[in-house]
């Protein structure tokens, strides 16, 4: 077998282009043959960015929150609870009056001065129970109010709601800011009629500065949750700062509608607060909240501790609700109830410097 020659040129390479015609049908196939051009998606068939769902994200620090405050312990964790504590002040109880005694025997006048320290301690001490009490029994006095103003709207008593506007301002007596609101309210009561609008005369004159007060404290509180999971990269560090800023605004709104809970009395709260939020299901639900976390799927994009903090400030806001809702003595009945995304707005306008409060009253 012959070899070709090597001067015979070669023919060049270059792609080769096949032209198919539509309409003829390939050999052994049947179908039209579709064009490449065809089986590709076009760029026009595909939705805008603005409008696909981005995954909001996950409020890890607030649903942390949730569980620590919300969640109470079984009744073998109290009893346990309880147990220590009691023999942890016996034991420390007697081991001070042993050391005492035996200071007495020895040094009579440390002694004496140890019984001194010890008898202010445990003055200091009951003081404090007392305080934790009375702030209780106070709080108390505004959940049996609540009650009745439910009960006399329900019923349209009158007399019941005259009973509990009496109560109102015989709990507001000591607070001289609020003396001007009891002489309106005090002027214009001869003008109801009927329970509704006597109770709604109490809200108005009584409760609409105290609302923007607490409107204030949620604000700061949900400023400060967004600012600290955004800008904390510490583990449990966002967590704790959120738990601390939570318990504070609940503490604030106690002692806003004149609950003035106390340490104890303010976890108590914290607790009363966190499962009235989950039996109304008010921690993943509500429109308003949907509108307010609606864009935290765009700001994860950009910085997905953003988005979370906007999603945390958001809960903290309908922890604040929540708790407006339990510390004030009457329903809303007239004064609008807060939106989670009006607080949230204003509380993260305030956070660069632009937050200008409007006339009171004007606020949802």
């Amino acid at each position: 077998m012959t070899q070709p020659p090597n001067d015979v040129p070669k023919p060049p390479r270059r792609p080769v282009l096949l032209e198919l015609d539509e309409e003829a049908p390939l050999k052994g196939r049947g179908p039209r043959v579709q064009t490449l051009a065809e089986d590709l998606p076009s760029p026009a068939d595909a939705p805008p960015i603005d409008q696909q769902d981005a995954p909001l994200p996950r409020p890890r620090t607030m649903e942390m929150v949730t569980r620590l405050v919300g969640r109470p312990p079984s009744r073998l964790t109290r009893l346990f609870l309880n147990t220590g504590a009691a023999l942890f002040t016996f034991l420390l109880g007697v081991a001070a009056l042993d050391f005492i005694n035996r200071l007495l025997n020895s040094y009579p006048l440390l002694g004496w001065i140890a019984v001194v320290l010890f008898a202010l301690f445990t003055a200091a001490a009951l003081g404090m129970a007392l305080r934790e009490w009375w702030a209780w029994r106070r709080f108390a006095r505004i959940d049996a109010l609540q009650r009745a103003a439910g009960a006399a709207l329900a019923a349209q008593d009158f007399d019941q709601a005259k009973s509990v506007a009496d109560n109102m301002v015989a709990l507001y007596a000591g607070r001289p800011e609020l003396e001007w609101q009891r002489q309106r309210l005090a002027e214009r009561r001869p003008e109801t009629f009927d329970a509704q609008a006597l109770l709604t005369l109490a809200e108005t004159e009584l409760l609409a500065g105290l609302d923007q007060q607490a409107r204030r404290e949620i604000e700061a509180a949900a400023r400060t949750v967004a600012a600290t999971t955004a800008l904390v990269p510490l583990a449990f560090a966002d967590v704790a700062a959120a738990l601390a800023a939570n318990l504070r605004m609940i503490r604030r709104m106690a002692e806003i509608y004149g609950g003035r809970a106390g340490a104890v009395g303010g976890w108590r709260l914290a607790r009363t607060v966190m499962t009235h939020l989950i039996a109304t299901g008010a921690v993943a639900a509500g429109d308003d909240l949907v509108h307010t976390v609606a864009g935290g799927g765009v700001l994860a994009k950009l910085s997905r501790r953003f988005g979370e903090g906007l999603v945390n400030g958001a809960l903290t806001a309908r922890v604040g609700i929540a708790a407006m809702e339990v510390c004030r003595p009457l329903p809303f009945l007239s004064q609008p109830r807060p939106k989670v995304g009006n607080l949230v707005a204003r509380g993260l306008r305030g956070l660069f410097g632009t937050d200008d409060d409007p006339p009171a009253g004007t606020r949802a």
